[in-house]
């Protein structure tokens, strides 16, 4: 899908620590991250694919199609996973939900495990370079809302909020540098194609643009390993049925030491293609404003 609305440069923001976005990093990388740093990318795609819906022949191509092609489905529900490692400790979020490729807009309710700073379930919608959260942290009133720009969260909301958003996990799949064939394996009553290589965010989010890649561009900053591990697998149309990235960071800001880093693996499935998704924008008088100088927590 298209996003004809350029990204310009960010206005000033506040530091993440004072964002309302700080308590959802904190309970995302409840594994033991001390925070990330960095700076800008993820979205959906900004230039209209002529690729045909079918899989390609080259693994390669076929990857970085499968954004595309699965946006012309005009809807998919989805089911994510998201596992944080550190050294020390170990934390897994799920999260149910969709994306409507039409409407540019999708909404997860992700799971929050036990210890993390925020407890219960985080709504997230997400738009084009926009993330809207609830239950972001004990200082936002019951039911209200915060509105981020992915540009003020170092990973883009590529895990803040404890899962990466079904455009963003397809989108990241345009900066496939290398894929090869795995094998196929039947899953949903059809033949999927797996796939496994690497990817680069930076240009994931040039092949993205737009609002929609600023996410994408975030995280090539922030994240430390900088050819993401990925396996996908995809129908016989293109189509994206489930993928899985792998993101790196330093926990302890700055440091290349093996110990202080923290993995992150996500993973996004995706179907029900075309079926309706339920995802609206928050109205104006359920956002809440902070004050910039807030703590969330």
């Amino acid at each position: 899908m298209t996003d004809q609305q350029c990204s310009g440069r960010p206005e000033r923001r506040p530091r993440l620590r004072s964002a309302a976005g700080a308590a959802l990093l904190t309970a995302a990388l409840a594994a033991g991250a001390a925070g990330c740093s960095g700076g800008a990318g993820v979205g959906s795609s900004d230039q209209q694919s002529s690729a045909p819906d079918q899989l390609a022949a080259d693994p390669l191509t076929a990857v970085r199609n499968a954004a595309d092609i699965t946006g012309r489905t005009g809807s998919a529900h989805a089911a994510t996973e998201l596992v944080t490692e550190s050294a020390e400790k170990k934390a897994s979020f799920s999260g149910t939900g969709g994306y409507d490729y039409v409407k540019r807009i999708g909404r997860l309710e992700v799971q929050v495990p036990p210890g993390a700073a925020t407890t219960g379930k985080i709504v997230e919608v997400v738009l084009p370079g926009t993330v809207y959260l609830q239950n972001s942290g004990a200082k936002v009133p019951e039911g209200k809302w915060v509105k981020l720009d992915v540009r003020q969260l170092p990973d883009g909301n590529l895990v803040s909020s404890g899962a990466t958003d079904p455009a963003s996990a397809a989108g990241a799949l345009r900066g496939a540098q290398k894929a090869e064939a795995v094998g196929t394996e039947s899953g949903g009553g059809v033949t999927l194609h797996h796939y496994r290589g690497t990817l680069d965010l930076a240009k994931a989010a040039d092949a993205t643009g737009g609002r929609g890649g600023d996410g994408l561009r975030m995280g090539s900053q922030t994240f430390t390993v900088k050819e993401v591990p990925f396996d996908a697998w995809l129908d016989d149309q293109g189509r994206l049925h489930k993928v899985v990235e792998v993101f790196t960071f330093a926990g302890v800001a700055g440091s290349k030491d093996p110990k202080d880093q923290v993995k992150v693996t996500s993973t996004t499935s995706l179907s029900d293609f075309g079926k309706p998704v339920e995802a609206a924008e928050p109205s104006a008088s359920d956002i809440y404003q902070m004050k910039p100088t807030e703590s969330p927590k």
